[in-house]
Formats: C-alpha cells, sequence, structure tokens
C-alpha cells in the first residue's frame, strides 16, 4: 500500500505529462483513482477528496515554476544590467 501522498504526487505528475494542462478532468482523475488503486488503499477516501488533493498538487506545482521562472528572470536581466554599465561608454 502506497502513501497517499505518494499517489497524490504521481497523479498530479502523470497528468502534467500526459496533458500539459493545469486544470484536472474529472474523467482522467477518476480512472486513475480506479485503475493505480487508490480506491483500493484508501476506501474511505472519495474520488471528490482526492481530485481536490491531486488540483491542489498541480496548483501548487504550477506557482514553484512560475515563481522559479520570474526568479531566473530576474536574475537574467540584473546580469544584462550589470554587463551593460560595464560596457566602456565609447564602444
Amino acid at each position: 500500500m502506497q502513501k497517499l501522498s505518494a499517489h497524490i504526487e504521481m497523479a498530479a505528475a502523470e497528468y502534467r505529462q500526459e496533458t500539459g494542462k493545469e486544470e484536472l478532468t474529472p474523467l482522467w482523475i477518476a480512472e486513475y483513482f480506479q485503475d493505480c488503486g487508490v480506491m483500493d488503499d484508501y476506501p474511505g477516501l472519495s474520488l471528490i477528496e482526492f481530485h481536490a488533493l491531486v488540483q491542489k498538487a498541480l496548483t501548487l506545482d504550477v506557482e514553484r515554476e512560475e515563481k522559479r521562472a520570474r526568479l531566473e528572470q530576474a536574475k537574467h536581466e540584473r546580469a544584462e544590467k550589470k554587463i551593460g554599465q560595464a560596457a566602456p561608454a565609447g564602444a
């Protein structure tokens, strides 16, 4: 029996890899819930609850990626600004 958090992370990763989308579709998560053993491992967990947990994981992943991209862009802009300031005036 896998931990619930492992099921959630795997579902989110698999969904993003298969679809590239941020919004979880009900049909996809229902199939995953049944076919990947979540229903068997956690009989007290409803599909709606699992859907909400996986959607939350997807949203957090997207927010982390966006933050990482903003930080990388800011770092790149600072480096360009620094290079521009260091260039000789006559060049």
